[in-house]
């Protein structure tokens, strides 16, 4: 069972690595597929299962899904040890069953849990809670399997770009570092230290209540006219934090997910009337 698990993850770590839209730490689509946008996860089952059958990729071979922050939160053990990372599995299972239709981008929690750093959610250290789950679980093949976690959380892409001008990753550098953030990043290959402040990666995770004139300046950055963003939280699913800027969240009873048609060019407005909320997906 453990040596499964181990296969699993290196086998997500090279489906994501092939993936054909992928160059660099970048997923580009084209403008003849249909995007599933997704906020926060978090340990959600029930709202992954909706996303799916929402999505049912098997019966629409030009949809794609675009997932994030699966690990922190959700069901727990006997000690409240975060169980999160079966969810994981299973989002690892449905990359493979897709290889280069799901696309699970890297956010915040994954790069703690790739620094072994605190991250606190609800008044609990997650990245201690779900390595005691593990290793009550998993006993002397815990640390194998934290490992194999750790190689597939950092193997993740960071953003995804579309032929219709919107960028989605799971967050944008904060105000005060912007100019610090290296756009080479996508077209490079990782870097561990990337992931740790003030790394790209870390930046691009990590920042909140982002300026409109910050938002401009990555705008032309990336040549993008529209942000979708996860990371931080909204109670009633989804905002509209500025002029060019959606938050979606997936990881609640009010959760949401944006369906986009790539091949269409779209106003946030537009965006905004095309937003599904997870509960009403049976």
């Amino acid at each position: 069972m453990p040596q499964t698990i181990i296969d699993l993850l290196n086998s997500g770590v090279e489906a994501g690595n092939a993936d054909r839209f992928r160059r660099g730490n970048l997923i580009h689509l084209p403008a003849d597929v249909q995007l599933i946008a997704t906020g926060d996860i978090h340990g959600h089952r029930r709202n992954f299962e909706r996303i799916v059958a929402f999505a049912d990729l098997a019966n629409n071979p030009d949809r794609h899904i675009l997932l994030q922050e699966i690990i922190h939160g959700g069901p727990e053990d006997a000690e409240e040890g975060c169980l999160s990372y079966k969810l994981l599995f299973d989002v690892v299972r449905y990359k493979l069953s897709f290889p280069d239709r799901v696309h699970i981008i890297m956010g915040n929690h994954d790069i703690a849990y790739i620094n072994n750093s605190k991250i606190m959610k609800d008044g609990k250290e997650m990245n201690r809670s779900m390595r005691l789950a593990l290793e009550r679980e998993f006993q002397e093949a815990g640390t194998d399997i934290k490992l194999a976690i750790r190689q597939f959380l950092f193997s993740q892409p960071l953003a995804v770009r579309s032929e219709n001008r919107i960028w989605l990753s799971h967050s944008l550098p904060g105000d005060r570092f912007v100019d610090k953030f290296d756009r080479q990043i996508l077209d490079r290959q990782l870097k561990t230290d990337d992931c740790e402040k003030p790394g790209s990666a870390y930046l691009l995770t990590w920042g909140r209540n982002i300026s409109q004139q910050t938002l401009d300046k990555m705008a032309g950055l990336f040549d993008v006219d529209i942000f979708i963003l996860g990371h931080q939280p909204q109670q009633q699913g989804w905002s509209r934090a500025a002029k060019n800027l959606i938050i979606i969240a997936s990881d609640h009873n009010h959760g949401c997910l944006l369906p986009i048609d790539l091949a269409k060019s779209y106003t946030v407005e537009t965006l905004i009337d095309s937003i599904v909320p997870l509960a009403s997906i049976s």
